[in-house]
């Protein structure tokens, strides 16, 4: 013991004094880098001591690893950007969006890069490359020239010290998890990482995935919550044997999710010149409407759709957490278009962004659709300033979708314009509507910008609504906004009082209903709509129609959550009905009807193709030009004898092949 003692004071003493220093340092830059200010990230510090020194003790942890190798500095700057890369990249996309940086964030990479230009400069990007190289070089002259112990390292000793930081740091986050200093559950992401700092936070969405086991999960369990013979003796649910699928009225049922929409007039200190969004305000008061809380702000279009889809609260989940993107993509789920497929429905999804973001391609035949038309299918496409698609194409391909089935319909479509990054200098040259009241000049800026866009999208709505009043078969248009915009908004901020997870719906139809107002969450849309129907199809829609009240609603909705995605299904009889469906990517087929050699050069005669369209061979994607929808030119020599083999293929912005002719 004595000897520990000793080399305590002798070798450790200081190096642990700087480690923790260095530890307060680097949670300081996080913290700032957060906060987007060192004032905010210092009070955070003094009002919140229990909170800052589990952080630190974390960060502390980490970079004690150092101890272990002779060359101390080098170790510790390499440990130490560990946190500062969270720390950066967090501050980064927090200045993009309202969703702090989460361990989720890394299987959204692809998706990230694919819109990295949308978000920034390339001179920004430049300037980030050049970082990351002088990076890499200082970590090379690092090594080179920083000094080396000259003793031997007592590895038995270090490692005793290192397990005794590690000790202390996860007993000190254990006392203050019991006690309620730091959250182990997150209602808001970004209120989340505020109250318990960056570090701890970002560990929190490592460590918590997926839903949670039910205290009393069992078959009994599970079979219990449904008590008045909604499913039969047996109480298991079997699709369409336990649906009453005898429907008198079968209307087209049509949502449309309108990204980052909301009225625009709703935040306090910000007045524009005329009002952005007066065909919606008028829909507003003439059909059922309601505010509709979302789990997202700022960002998260998926979770939002995924609730009004499947009927699950995305916050069973951990905090971050897209489905999309973990358990979605390996099984199917319980969701709308299974449930309206029960009823004859021809079950189609419409999004004028990429066909693979956030594994759409793939997800969608798990939830049951059957045809999936994104950018890649569509022509004719105009782009904003920002270089999103505009959503007045929409309404045409909304008609295809009608139009190729012989009988009813669901359509989800999700709409792109609205999508951030909000420039915070002008780039309208003449918009139609500008801001008269402001706060800062970045602040008129990016709220024109944004005005405009929604000005827009309301006038994309007035065409559709027009159009779909004239067709000829009943249609329901349910509409709303995802979430709120990445424009920096508070509860304070909102002149109407109302939640910044609250956008507005709309429930619209082309024949007589009766008009019914009420707030509702997003994953309980459905079931409102489908009873507001007469419709009982569906095992979480008959959960919701006729528990809602009940005093476990929130808890068996969740044990049936899990029964369903991560248990052993029984609420199902322990077996999955639902089948994978064989998704159709657009509506509309894509053929090749001629190759023709004017020449050199090949020319592929055809139907529907679009600028994401190009020739194939064996799988092998050639050089093409788009010359129309009905021509391809290539750009490669090719054997004549292969020109017979040649298809024609959807290649997605990052080279993934979403579809080939037959």
């Amino acid at each position: 013991m004595e000897k520990l003692r000793n080399f305590y004071r002798k070798y450790l003493k200081n190096y642990l004094v700087l480690l923790f220093v260095v530890a307060v340092g680097i949670d300081l830059v996080i913290e700032t880098l957060a906060r987007h200010s060192l004032i905010q990230s210092v009070a955070f510090f003094v009002g919140h001591p229990l909170v800052a020194i589990s952080n630190v003790l974390l960060i502390f942890a980490i970079i004690s690893l150092s101890m272990l190798f002779h060359r101390r500095i080098f170790a510790l700057v390499l440990l130490g950007m560990i946190p500062m890369a969270v720390g950066i990249t967090n501050g980064v996309i927090l200045s993009n969006r309202m969703t702090p940086f989460t361990v989720k964030d890394f299987s959204n990479m692809k998706d990230g890069a694919a819109i990295v230009t949308t978000y920034f400069s390339t001179l920004t990007l430049i300037l980030a490359i050049v970082g990351i190289a002088a990076l890499v070089f200082g970590a090379i002259v690092l090594f080179r020239k920083a000094p080396k112990l000259d003793r031997k390292i007592q590895y038995k000793r270090v490692v005793a010290t290192i397990l005794i930081i590690a000790l202390v740091t996860f007993g000190v986050i254990r006392i203050n998890t019991k006690t309620g200093v730091l959250d182990t559950f997150f209602a808001n992401l970004a209120t989340g990482y505020s109250d318990n700092g960056v570090v701890y936070s970002f560990l929190v969405t490592w460590i918590d995935t997926g839903i949670d086991k039910p205290k009393d999960y069992s078959k009994e369990e599970i079979e219990g919550i449904f008590s008045n013979g909604e499913l039969g003796k047996d109480k298991i649910y079997t699709p369409g044997k336990d649906d009453d699928t005898n429907v008198k009225s079968k209307p087209n049922i049509i949502y449309l999710q309108l990204e980052s929409f909301i009225d625009p007039t709703r935040v306090k200190d910000v007045e524009f010149s005329k009002d952005p969004v007066p065909n919606y305000r008028k829909l507003l008061k003439e059909y059922s409407s309601g505010y509709l809380t979302v789990p997202a702000v700022g960002a998260g279009t998926a979770n939002v759709e995924f609730e009004v889809m499947t009927g699950i609260s995305a916050k069973f989940f951990g905090p971050g957490e897209y489905p999309y993107k973990s358990v979605l993509t390996e099984k199917t789920c319980e969701a709308a278009p299974y449930d309206f497929k029960q009823l004859g429905y021809g079950t189609h999804a419409i999004h004028n962004h990429r066909g693979a973001f956030y594994n759409r391609n793939k997800v969608f035949a798990n939830i049951g659709f059957d045809t999936f038309t994104c950018l890649e299918y569509m022509n004719n496409v105009m782009k904003t300033p920002k270089n999103w698609a505009k959503d007045s194409l929409l309404t045409e391909q909304i008609l295809d979708a009608l139009n190729s089935t012989e009988g009813s319909d669901y359509i989800y479509t999700i709409s792109v314009q609205g999508h951030g990054k909000y420039p915070t200098e002008q780039v309208i040259e003449n918009p139609a509507i500008t801001v008269t009241k402001y706060q800062t000049e970045e602040q008129r800026w990016a709220y024109e910008y944004y005005a405009n866009q929604v000005y827009e999208m309301d006038l994309f709505v007035k065409e559709l609504t027009d159009t779909l009043s004239n067709y000829d078969e009943d249609v329901m248009l349910v509409m709303y906004g995802d979430h709120l915009p990445a424009l920096d908004m508070t509860e304070e901020s909102m002149a109407d009082g109302s939640s910044i997870f609250q956008t507005q719906y709309i429930v619209w139809s082309n024949f007589d209903m009766k008009k019914k107002n009420m707030d509702i969450n997003a994953y309980e849309l459905n079931s409102e709509i489908m009873s507001r129907l007469g419709m009982s199809v569906g095992m979480m829609n008959k959960y919701q129609q006729n528990y809602k009240n009940d005093k476990n609603y929130k808890q068996n909705l969740e044990a049936l959550s899990y029964d369903m995605l991560y248990g052993k299904r029984y609420i199902y009889g322990e077996t999955n009905p639902f089948k994978k469906t064989n998704l159709k990517m657009g509506v509309k087929d894509i053929k090749v009807t001629d190759v023709v050699k004017i020449g050199e050069n090949y020319y592929i005669k055809g139907e529907n193709f679009t600028e994401f369209s190009k020739v194939s061979l064996d799988g092998k994607i050639l050089k093409t030009v788009y010359l129309g929808p009905t021509i391809l030119a290539l750009k490669e020599e090719v054997d004549p004898k292969d020109a017979s083999r040649m298809k024609v293929s959807q290649v997605e912005k990052n080279k993934e092949v979403l579809s080939t002719t037959e």
